[in-house]
Order: C-alpha cells, then structure tokens, then sequence
C-alpha cells in the first residue's frame, strides 16, 4: 500500500482485492432510490474500495469515480489504481455516511447503500436486500433506520436505537418512513424550513 500526501499520487491497493459483500438490483428501475447494497468489512477505503469497483465494473462497466463520506473512512486517497484503471475518489461531507456514489465511463451514476461493518449478519442481508429492490424507494438511511443501524464511521461498527430524525440524506433531508406517509413534508431540524 502507498501512503498519499499529494491529491495527483495514485494509491496502490493490494495485489488481490477482496471479494466485496455486495448485493446490486437485478434491473435498474427509474422508480428505485438506490442502485444495491454494501457491506464494507472495514474502513480502509485502499481494502474495501477496489473489490467494489471491480463488482461495480463487472456489471455497469468501467467506474470512473466514486465519491464518500470522509469521516466514515480511515484514510482519503484521491485516486486509486483498479486494475488497469485509475478510479477518482472524491471526499465530500455532503454525502450521507450511509450512501456511496459511483459514476460509470458513460455517465451513469450509481447510488449504493453502505451497510457499517459491525452489522449483524442477518440485518445487513436485510438491509442490502431492501437496497437491491427495484420497487423500493426508501433512502438510505430509512433503510439502516428501519433495522435500528446508525450510518456513520464504518470500522466502529453499528449502534442500535437510532434517532430516525438525526440522519440526512445527501438530498438534503431525509424524514422517518412513517412520517412521510403520514404528513408528506417535515421541518428540517436546524432551519425549520419544510423538507419534501
């Protein structure tokens, strides 16, 4: 592994990457919210992200960038050689740290949900289930939400009895499911300003 200081070096992973946990929709329906799930076994972005990016690569082509959450991660490469590839990693604290971006060679942007590493088998299988359902049109973090799973720093693990009304999307705001359905509009909780 090659440590980065410069936002030009490019990061070296591992010779073999791991076999990522990863669960993509079977058909991308423009209904969908998310794209699949994933289930990082830890927060070494140079160890999880190259296993991604090959799965992502293998079924949508070549991945071009990925952007994350940077307080979910240990480190922060800004670029990362994937097989014959340079992929771009962008690091941006809009991002929700239940959600990881990639965007393919054409264009297409595939959004993912990102499962914390100390999840319970049985809940992260649910919640990258759920991701991977193309009638589902819950958020990410409605879906950590629902199976009581804090979205956050990936390699502390997860934290049960979440408070729905903390987490926000990279939308700009996220509501508890049965809210939504209740009143169809919440108000942000540091402007007040109502949220669809």
């Amino acid at each position: 592994m090659t440590a980065t200081t410069s936002d030009h070096a490019t990061t070296l992973p591992p010779a073999s990457p791991s076999t990522p946990r990863v669960c993509l929709v079977s058909v991308r329906a423009s209904r969908a919210v998310l794209d699949g799930g994933w289930w990082p076994r830890s927060a070494d972005p140079v160890a999880e992200l190259p296993g991604l990016v090959l799965a992502l690569s293998e079924r949508y082509g070549p991945i071009r960038g990925l952007m994350l959450n940077p307080t979910s991660w240990d480190g922060r490469p800004r670029r990362l050689a994937v097989g014959t590839r340079i992929v771009r990693i962008g690091w941006f604290a809009s991002v929700d740290p239940a959600l990881a971006i990639a965007t393919t060679e054409t264009g297409d942007q595939l959004d993912l949900l990102v499962v914390p590493p100390g999840t319970a088998e049985s809940d992260a299988g649910s919640a990258m289930a759920r991701a991977a359902d193309p009638t589902d049109t819950m958020r990410a973090p409605g879906i950590l939400a629902a199976i009581r799973i804090r979205p956050g720093r990936p390699g502390v693990g997860a934290t049960r009895d979440i408070d729905a009304d903390t987490a926000w999307d990279n939308e700009g705001g996220y509501q508890p499911d049965g809210a939504s359905r209740r009143t169809g509009a919440a108000a942000h909780p540091q402007t007040g300003r109502t949220v669809r």
